[in-house]
C-alpha cells in the first residue's frame, strides 16, 4: 500500500455517497450531480472510473498507479440499481491491483450475506484485500464492520498504531442478533431457495410486461435485483442505466403501491428478496403488477 492520499473509486459504487452522488444512489433521481459539503481538498484525491470497464481502471492505473493506495467498488453495483459485474471484471481489478500494488476493496455493504454466505466474493470467487459489511452483521441493528488480510488490518489497534474505535461497536444486543442471523442464512440451501425466489419474481415480472408490450429488462445477483423500463437488452454500465426511462419506473412504482407492493421509490435504488417472502406475496407482487403493466401501456 503506497503511501498517499489517492485512491480509486468505481462510479456508482461507492459507500461514501457525498463522494459521487452523480455516480449512485437514489439521488439520482433528484438529477444532482455532485453533494454540498465535500471539501475539494478530500475530493480531489478521489479518482473515478465507470464500473464494468476494465480498461479505463487498466489506462489510469498505468498513468499514476504508484500514487494509487486503493480501489474500493462494490462487486455487485447497489448504488445505481442493480448491476452485476461483467464475466471477468472482477477478476481484472484483482489482478492489477496485484500488478501495481494496489489494495482492492470491496464495499459488501449490499451484497453481503445476499448473493452468498461469502458474500459476493465468495460467489464470484475474487478475494480482495479488505471488505465492509453493513448492520447485517448486526440482524439489522445498527453495527457495521470491516476486515482483511493479516498484513493489513495488524496495523489496526490494539495490534498497531491505527486507532479505530465507535460508540456502537461490539454492542451486546447487536452482537446477539448478529449471531442469531447468522446462524439462519448459514441453513444449508438458504440462498440457493433466495436466489431460487427471485429469478421466480423475475420471470413473472417479465412474462406480465411482454404481454402488453413494455420494454422492461431485470437483473439480478442472489437476492437483489434491478427493475429497467429500457429497450436495452441488458444493463451492464452506468451509461445502461441511464438510459432507462425512470419517469416510467415512478408510475409504476405508484401503481405498484395502490395494488399493495411497496417497492424501492427511486429508478436507481436496488431491490432485495426475503427467505420470509413466500408464495402468496409472490402472487400478490405479480397479480399487482400485472395491473401495472396494463396501466402503463
Amino acid at each position: 500500500m503506497h503511501a498517499t492520499l489517492e485512491h480509486m473509486t468505481i462510479w456508482g459504487l461507492i459507500s461514501d455517497a457525498s463522494l459521487l452522488v452523480k455516480a449512485g444512489s437514489g439521488a439520482l433521481t433528484l438529477g444532482v450531480p455532485s453533494s454540498p459539503g465535500v471539501p475539494a481538498a478530500f475530493a480531489k484525491h478521489t479518482l473515478t472510473v465507470p464500473f464494468n470497464n476494465l480498461d479505463a481502471v487498466r489506462d489510469l492505473l498505468a498513468e499514476v498507479g504508484q500514487e494509487v493506495a486503493c480501489i474500493i467498488v462494490e462487486p455487485v453495483a447497489g448504488n445505481m440499481n442493480c448491476v452485476p459485474p461483467a464475466p471477468g471484471y472482477l477478476q481484472g481489478l484483482r489482478d492489477l491491483c496485484d500488478e501495481h500494488g494496489v489494495v482492492l476493496i470491496f464495499d459488501e455493504v449490499m451484497t453481503g450475506f445476499r448473493v452468498a454466505l461469502g458474500g459476493a466474493q465468495a460467489y464470484y470467487g475474487v478475494t480482495p484485500d479488505l471488505s465492509t459489511f453493513g448492520k447485517i452483521i448486526g440482524g439489522g441493528m445498527p453495527v457495521g464492520c470491516f476486515g482483511g488480510k493479516r498484513e493489513i488490518m495488524s496495523h489496526i489497534a490494539p495490534l498497531g498504531p491505527v486507532y479505530q474505535a465507535g460508540t456502537l461497536s461490539g454492542n451486546p444486543l447487536a452482537m446477539a442478533a448478529g449471531l442469531t442471523t447468522l446462524r439462519l442464512i448459514s441453513r444449508p440451501g438458504f440462498h440457493d431457495e433466495l436466489s431460487d425466489y427471485t429469478r421466480r419474481l423475475l420471470e413473472g415480472l417479465q412474462q406480465r410486461a411482454d404481454a402488453v408490450g413494455i420494454a422492461f429488462v431485470t437483473t439480478q445477483a442472489g437476492g437483489m435485483f434491478g427493475l429497467y423500463f429500457s429497450e436495452a437488452r441488458e444493463i451492464v454500465t452506468f451509461e445502461d442505466v441511464m438510459t432507462s426511462d425512470a419517469e416510467r419506473f415512478k408510475r409504476f412504482f405508484h401503481l405498484m403501491l395502490e395494488g399493495g407492493v411497496y417497492l424501492a421509490p427511486s429508478a436507481f435504488e436496488a431491490g432485495f428478496t426475503s427467505i420470509a417472502h413466500g408464495d402468496a406475496e409472490l402472487k400478490l407482487t405479480l397479480d399487482a403488477a400485472e395491473k401495472a403493466f396494463a396501466a402503463l401501456k
